[in-house]
Order: C-alpha cells, then sequence, then structure tokens
C-alpha cells in the first residue's frame, strides 16, 4: 500500500566502506513510498539472488542478542574489480587496451593467464611481465554472473615508464557500520541490514574479510537536505573480532566466536516474526560517543507486511530528545542498528529520508536472521583504485 505521495531523499546509512560503509547509496523505496527517493545508512549492488523462497517456509523464531557495536568492517573481493578506465599515453596518443577489448566497468576479474589473481599487486606484476615480452594477457571475467574472457595486449605508458591495460581497479573496501545481532549457539551475527556495494560502480562486493572493533570520534549532525555522519575509527584493527563470509542484500553475515564487547544485552531476545511487528513506540540500540552502546526512544510510524523477504520493511521516527540533540536523527553510520519492540528484536535501521533526518527505514529482522540460517561511506576507509 503505497502510503506517501511525498518525494523523500533517504539515504543509505554506513561510514566508510568502498561502498559505505560510506557513499550514501540511492535507492528507491518500494510499496511504502511512490516515489522517494533513499540513501542507505551505510551503503555498499550485484545481481544477488531473491530469497523468497525461504518465505515458503514457516519461520522459526530464534533468540540472538542485540548489538548495536560500532564494527569495522574489512572486506575483500573475490576477484578485481573494474572501476574505470585509465588512458596511458602511449605513440604520443591516450589508449585504453582494455577497454578496446570490451572489458566493462563493473566486471570481475577473476584469473589472468589461466592463474586466481586475489590482490591488484599481482595483477600489476603480470601486466608488467607479459609487457616486456610483447604479448597478450587472457583475462577472465565475471560479468552480470556469466564467465567470459578478453584477450588484452598491455602497451608502454611513456609518462609513468610501465605497462598498462588501461583501468582503474580494486580489491577491497573497509569502513564502519553498525552490528545487528550475534547468536550464542551458532556463532553467527549479522550487520548494517543491507549490501555493501562498490561507491565507484555500484555493484555488491562479492567476498569475505574480517571485523574488528571501531569507535565513533565524532558526530556531523543532519538537517533537512544534508544526511549527518558518524565519523568513526577501527580499534586495534590487529584483533580480529569477527570473520565475515556473505555480503547480500539483507547485510553482511558471518562468525563470531564470541559476542563483542561493549554491548547492552548479555542475554538474547526472541526475533521477532513479521506480524508481531506493529506501530508504535520502540527502542533504537546505537553509538553516539566512543564505544558505548546507548538506547534511545523511537516510533515505529508503519508497517509493510511483507510475505516474502524484502527490504525496507517499516518506517521509524526517532523521538528520543538526546539522540535528536547530538545527531539530529538517522545519520549515516547507524546502518544495522537494532530496533527492540515488545523484548523481541524486530529490526533495524537501514535508510535515512533526507528531507526528514527524524525518519528512516527499518529491515525486519526476521529477513536478516532467516537470510543467514538460509544461506548458512565520505569514504575514509575506501582504498583508492589502482591504475593497471
Amino acid at each position: 500500500m503505497k502510503w506517501s505521495l511525498r518525494n523523500f531523499l533517504a539515504s543509505c546509512l554506513m561510514v566508510g566502506l568502498v561502498a559505505t560503509i560510506l557513499p550514501a547509496h540511492a535507492a528507491v523505496p518500494t510499496e511504502l513510498a511512490q516515489t522517494p527517493r533513499t540513501m542507505a545508512v551505510d551503503a555498499w549492488h550485484w545481481p544477488w539472488p531473491s530469497l523468497t523462497s525461504s518465505s515458503t517456509q514457516p519461520f522459526v523464531s530464534e533468540r540472538v542478542i542485540p548489538g548495536g557495536q560500532s564494527i569495522g568492517i574489512k572486506l575483500h573481493a573475490k576477484g578485481i574489480l573494474v572501476v574505470g578506465y585509465h588512458l596511458a599515453r602511449h605513440d604520443r596518443m591516450g589508449v585504453s587496451p582494455a577497454a578496446q577489448a570490451h572489458i566493462q566497468i563493473g566486471d570481475v576479474i577473476t584469473a589472468v593467464d589461466g592463474k586466481v589473481v586475489r590482490g591488484v599487486s599481482e595483477i600489476s606484476r603480470l601486466v608488467d611481465l607479459a609487457g616486456t615480452r610483447h604479448r597478450p594477457l587472457q583475462l577472465s571475467i565475471l560479468r552480470h554472473g556469466t564467465e567470459i574472457s578478453a584477450r588484452v595486449q598491455p602497451v608502454l605508458d611513456e609518462d609513468s615508464g610501465s605497462y598498462r591495460l588501461g583501468l582503474f581497479i580494486r580489491d577491497s573496501a573497509s569502513g564502519v557500520g553498525t552490528l545487528t545481532f550475534y547468536s550464542p549457539t551458532t556463532h553467527h551475527f549479522g550487520a548494517l541490514g543491507h549490501v555493501i556495494a562498490d561507491a565507484d560502480t555500484g555493484q555488491p562486493i562479492d567476498g569475505n574479510g574480517q571485523i574488528v572493533h571501531a569507535a565513533v570520534t565524532s558526530i556531523d549532525r543532519g538537517e533537512s537536505g544534508q544526511p549527518g555522519e558518524k565519523r568513526g575509527s577501527f580499534v586495534n584493527d590487529h584483533q580480529i573480532i569477527g570473520k565475515i563470509t556473505r555480503n547480500d542484500e539483507f547485510g553482511v553475515f558471518g562468525f563470531m566466536q564470541v559476542a563483542p564487547d561493549h554491548g547492552m544485552y548479555t542475554q538474547p531476545l526472541e526475533v521477532a516474526r513479521t506480524d508481531q511487528v506493529h506501530a508504535g513506540p520502540a527502542t533504537l540500540l546505537t553509538v553516539v560517543r566512543d564505544q558505548r552502546v546507548e538506547a534511545f526512544r523511537i516510533v515505529i510510524l508503519r508497517v509493510n507486511r511483507q510475505e516474502s523477504a524484502d527490504t525496507k520493511g517499516m518506517i521509524i521516527r526517532v523521538t528520543d530528545p538526546a539522540l535528536l540533540a547530538r545527531t539530529g536523527g538517522i545519520v549515516q553510520g547507524m546502518s544495522g542498528s537494532p530496533i527492540i519492540q515488545d523484548g523481541r528484536l524486530v529490526g533495524a535501521v537501514t535508510h535515512v529520508f533526507v528531507s526528514d533526518p527524524t525518519e528512516g527505514y527499518g529491515i525486519y529482522a526476521q529477513w536478516m536472521v532467516q537470510s543467514d540460517a538460509t544461506k548458512g561511506l565520505r569514504q575514509p576507509g575506501t582504498p583508492r583504485p589502482h591504475s593497471a
């Protein structure tokens, strides 16, 4: 049911990943509003399979420990992502051999001459070696789920003195987001509530990675037309507290041996079914200073009854004077912040309405937990793309 004709600009909420994890990525909300654009409060986009088939099975409620902690995310792609073209100066002309070979932005290079490649430095070495031997490279590429190959001849860039394919490439992303839940029985965790996509291409990053502790160092308050943001940093980034095994439309998921520090809850809560969530008062858990998780009052304004797994299941409004004073409402970096209602984990914050930062979208916790069970960022942490 379409509840509003207003045009909202909403922003995805995540701080510091190649896709924020802070790039406020624009998305068009479905079903809840007719034409709003939303910005994820951490956002990173790839053709991920739908989870609608999981909805045919009755949801057996689980008990998990709500999070709210700020976490540092390090995500490593399963290949080398092509994020742009680089013109090498050759014979007094700007050329891109890769563009001439019809390699596209968003392609993922998985192997060179049949050898799996895992980092941009490895690509650079192979390109230079092929260039000095005056032979082409055979690239194995994943494009929208289809494997293809391309033959590319490196050229000598007269400006740098190195051989180039004429591409900008990236192999990782990092940033700060919010933990949604941790299961003490399975040691699984879920965070963010939306996919992490590359900032330059909009492609979801297919890969794995690590979770570390993070702290909020300052906050830029949100105002109408200008989303705010948490500014954070990694804490003891050599101390890995969890491993990411999947990044999909419902968040990032993986394993933790123990619940991370600084949480408000030590005992698990029941995960609400979607039909148990209702309009009315609720509580938001998040960090606004250092590493301390705090509880803030919100109201669930409207729920969208979803028969199958989907995003943007509810609209929330921040009502707590303390949070409004510190942040102006929902800000980037809050993606994944748990929502508690009637003693249950009901959802997580995912988007903010840019026209009114006190309001935003949330995803049902059931879809995040069910996704985990079924499939068993300005961006200070975003590495600059390398030329190849």
